[in-house]
């Protein structure tokens, strides 16, 4: 069977996202240096059990140019040395300063909660989270100031550093579901809150921002805060800027295979609204997007299905050669990309079934499904 069906089935798919793909890299903001903010900017890390990177992160954040009033960190009840590592930090630089929490209300998410006790103690006009996991370039705020200039809120993608197989495989893919469905200026733009894409590993709110949307409090209860947070902003009215925060901080998001497994089981669902029609329709289009052209290119020599198979296959590998040009992202990573599509997939289903069991597995907790969070 030839005509067009072969073109509609294996090269349509994969030309929209790649097409996408190059229009976000050419699009996608970075922010610049040297940029100043006016008021004083708190920055903000919540930490549970990080003795292997907290002190990296927050030296980081102490070293950087651009002037900050305070550094705050939420140690949430961890078992390890996070806190005596603080304490030592805390004795060298009086701007840093230590909450201790000492347990999870019902109801309450981990992470939200941290958020939330943060900005309790937190004095400035600007809040800037952190994950413990990143490392701050020096000119890191100097970026989100420029990005902040005429947007309530920013949130960014840090770079991403990967070492074991499965993280140089999967972790690449946040960047090709980043680039490849959405115009990125449209989460800036539009008012639409459906237009929204967010990563809570870099988040820069202004106080007044925060305090009109109810801060943490209001999504207490949400696994995946940064995308719950940054919808109430939007829903309000704010404007929200999703930026590339390549030059803004690095971090290594996952050590394993197994924390791979985890974290991403843990945001997945959750993150497409826990709608079992969304997961069919994710699944359908990494499918027939990413990996239905490499299965039918080698069956398909002599037929009419060969050239448009390959050209699927062309476009996959274009979109992949530009990201990891852009992101320092590996070579083995391109040439297994269908195979990691597969993975993600496999990802998906398990986080599906983690929601349906209410047992969402994350930094030493076990969380209900979200109608069963209070």
């Amino acid at each position: 069977m030839g005509g067009w069906l072969p073109w509609l089935l294996l090269t349509a798919p994969a030309a929209i996202p790649a097409g996408m793909t190059l229009l976000n890299l050419a699009a996608w903001a970075r922010g610049r240096p040297g940029a100043r903010l006016d008021g004083t900017v708190s920055v903000l890390v919540p930490a549970r059990n990080e003795e292997a990177t907290i002190g990296p992160c927050v030296r980081s954040i102490l070293a950087s140019t651009h002037p900050i009033h305070e550094v705050i960190v939420f140690n949430d009840a961890s078992e390890d040395r996070t806190g005596a590592i603080l304490a030592e930090i805390a004795a060298e630089d009086a701007r840093l300063k230590v909450v201790d929490g000492s347990g999870l209300p019902p109801g309450w998410v981990g992470k939200p909660h941290a958020c939330h006790q943060l900005a309790r103690h937190a004095t400035g006009d600007l809040l800037v989270y952190f994950d413990a996991d990143t490392i701050l370039a020096r000119e890191g705020l100097s970026r989100i100031a420029s990005l902040i200039a005429d947007s309530g809120l920013v949130t960014a993608v840090p770079r991403q550093i990967t070492v074991t197989l499965a993280e140089q495989m999967v972790l690449p893919l946040l960047h090709l579901t980043y680039t490849a469905w959405l115009p990125q200026p449209l989460v800036h733009r539009s008012r639409d809150a459906r237009f929204l894409a967010a990563n809570g590993q870099i988040l820069a709110v202004r106080r007044s921002v925060y305090d009109d949307i109810g801060g943490f409090e209001a999504v207490r209860g949400e696994v995946v805060d940064d995308m719950a947070f940054c919808r109430q902003a939007k829903s309000a009215g704010h404007r929200v800027r999703f930026a590339d925060g390549y030059h803004i901080s690095r971090c290594r998001m996952y050590a394993s295979g197994r924390e791979v497994w985890e974290g991403f089981s843990k945001n997945f669902y959750e993150g497409i609204g826990e709608s079992p029609p969304a997961l069919v329709l994710v699944l359908g289009l990494y499918f027939f997007s990413f990996v239905l052209p490499y299965l039918v290119l080698p069956l398909s020599v002599g037929t009419p299905w060969l050239a448009a198979a390959a050209a699927g296959v062309g476009l996959n590998v274009l979109a992949r050669l530009a990201l990891a040009w852009r992101y320092g992202h590996t070579l083995l990573s391109v040439l297994l990309h269908p195979l990691a599509v597969l993975g993600l997939l496999a990802i998906a289903i398990n986080s599906f079934l983690w929601s349906r069991r209410g047992e969402i597995h994350w930094a030493g907790r076990v969380y209900a499904a979200r109608g069963e969070r209070g």
